[in-house]
Formats: C-alpha cells, structure tokens, sequence
C-alpha cells in the first residue's frame, strides 16, 4: 500500500512538473488546492489507464514494438496521456493536453520525473 502511494504521488509530481514546463499540457484552477487536487485525481486516472489499457494497446502493436525496436513506446505513452486528458475532460477535471506533440513531449517529461523520484523515494 505503502508503494502504490509513493507511485501516485511520483506521478503528481511528474503530471504537475509537465505541466509547468511542456507548452501545451495544461492544469487550470482559481487556487493552489483545486490544482493540487486536480493533479492528484488525473495521476489516479492516469495509472488506471496504463494499468488497465496500456497492456491491450501493447499487445495489438507487438509488430510495431519489432520493427522500431520499441520506439513505439513513446508514441504509446502520448497516446495513454492524451486519452487521461479526455478522460479528465469528461470528469470536468482541469487538466488539457493540446494535441499529438506536447502529449509526446509530456509523456517523455513524465516518464523521465516518475522514473526518477520512484528511484529516489521508493527505498525501504
């Protein structure tokens, strides 16, 4: 229980630190709390959809995972950021990726941030 936190709050972490420096991923809100609650329900969203989703995307492009030698991911990661910014749309989150090439660059962001601070706070 103790790691799924330390996981959600890495993804918080890294959701709100892309979305202060990729032009084009937004997080809207009148005060610090409601954007801090909006970042720690869209990394909620966020794991659900690699937990849930990410898996059957992989799965239907493993010839693609051969023939880029796992390129793909990154395009897979943007996909999975851009379907948590609609996801969170419908939820009326204020949370907005705005297209193809900032979910690229934030899901690089985030994959670099949660990779580190998982490292550096998942220690026993």
């Amino acid at each position: 229980m103790k790691s799924l936190l330390i996981k959600l709050l890495a993804n918080a972490a890294a959701i709100w630190i892309t979305a202060v420096v990729v032009n084009g991923v937004n997080i809207t809100g009148d005060s610090a709390g409601n954007k801090a609650g909006t970042v720690v329900l869209v990394a909620l969203i966020f794991g659900t959809v690699n937990v849930l989703i990410k898996p059957i995307v992989k799965l239907f492009s493993l010839p693609l995972f051969l023939l880029t030698l796992g390129l793909i991911t990154f395009v897979i990661n943007a996909l999975m950021l851009w379907l948590t910014s609609w996801i969170s749309g419908k939820l009326d989150l204020s949370f907005h990726v705005d297209g193809f090439w900032p979910a690229l660059l934030g899901a690089f962001v985030i994959s670099i941030v949660s990779w580190l601070l998982n490292t550096i706070l998942d220690r026993d």
